[in-house]
């Protein structure tokens, strides 16, 4: 979900190289007329997407190889095609070879090359939620790839939100979930806490014009410490940042790179978009088998609220793994390291194996 640290960028440079998959494809799936739950509209709604491999259909006509990956607030599919995921899974062998299966990356609403306030209708672009991005995750699959069965839906941080609600909304449309780095419950607490700061600042800040600006507001800067903050384990952090001279360098380093790009009310409206995530109410309409795979030191989703632990007790067949804090862990940003945690996905995977 976030930028990696320079002592992560220093260790994978250090790490066995993996083969990657070549590059994938990319096109625009574009839905007309898209209504939103809010009511708004959107006469062209543009999906931007990445696939590896083909679809495979059985002798029921039945698609049995896709996988759609999701990525998390402020992503794009394309963080999955480096070195610490695809390298780690799509590559010849692997666990999603994409010889073998047809891995879908969207760009989420909001996101990417998708429709985002920053195209030009700025805060006239329509709110939207958690809800809106998996209705449009799931026409793309289904209207835009002719996909009418998942292997497995997956996702990080917000996409591993979006995999719970995946689960309770299309019940049989897939064969198993693996949701990363969330929690199946409302943003609350500090989770939303740190929403807000950064939501506030750009909503109260004068330069911010109403969404309007020509320049990026000075809150945008408040918005990349608060994802620095949030983004990885104290112990990392320590150690790219031990002294407070060190600590301004990484920071401005960070802040400078994250304005290079971002946008105001596209962050504003990514963080807003999870107002709507409740998946607790549609728990038990989960049939599929899920892992959700947590980390101990991820401090936006803290083991110590026990949460994860709790709820998973109502997915009839689900199982939690929580990774400790490690050498190999990077908090909240683990989700994206799949050398740590992708032994439970294979585990899933030869479970839920059909043949």
């Amino acid at each position: 979900m976030w930028a990696l640290t320079l002592a992560l960028f220093v260790a994978l440079s250090q790490a066995p190289q993996r083969s990657t998959p070549a590059a994938p494809a990319e096109a625009d799936f574009v839905m007309k007329d898209f209504r939103f739950s809010s009511g708004e509209t959107l006469p062209e709604l543009r999906i931007h997407y990445r696939t590896y491999g083909t679809p495979r259909k059985n002798a029921q006509g039945i698609v049995d190889n896709a996988v759609l990956v999701m990525h998390g607030t402020g992503g794009t599919g394309a963080q999955f095609i480096r070195n610490n995921f695809a390298g780690e899974l799509f590559g010849p062998g692997q666990p999603l070879d994409a010889s073998r299966y047809f891995i879908i990356l969207p760009d989420d609403i909001g996101h990417g090359g998708s429709s985002k306030p920053s195209d030009g209708l700025r805060a006239k672009f329509p709110r939207y939620g958690y809800v809106d991005m998996v209705t449009a995750e799931h026409r793309l699959v289904t209207e835009g790839l002719g996909v009418n069965h998942l292997r497995l839906v997956m996702g990080t941080s917000m996409g591993g939100m979006h995999t719970w609600l995946w689960g309770s909304r299309y019940p049989d449309f897939m064969d198993a979930l693996m949701p990363l780095a969330s929690v199946p419950t409302q943003i609350a607490g500090r989770n939303r806490a740190w929403r807000r700061v950064v939501i506030d600042a750009i909503r109260n800040d004068p330069e911010w014009k109403a969404g309007d600006y020509t320049t990026q507001p000075q809150s945008l800067r408040t918005a990349a410490l608060m994802l620095w903050l949030v983004g990885s384990n104290p112990v990392r952090r320590q150690a790219a940042a031990p002294t407070l001279e060190a600590a301004d360098r990484v920071l401005d380093a960070y802040i400078a790179n994250y304005i290079k790009t971002g946008d105001a009310n596209d962050i504003l409206y990514a963080l807003e978009s999870s107002r709507d995530y409740d998946p607790g109410p549609g728990l038990e309409k989960i049939v599929a088998p899920l892992v959700a795979v947590n980390s101990a030191d991820d401090i936006v989703n803290p083991p110590e609220l026990q949460i994860l632990e709790k709820e998973i007790a109502r997915v009839k067949k689900g199982r939690a793994v929580m990774l400790p804090l490690s050498e190999r862990t990077d908090g909240h940003g683990t989700h994206t390291m799949a050398a740590v945690w992708k032994e439970h996905l294979v585990q899933l995977l030869k479970e839920t194996d059909r043949q």
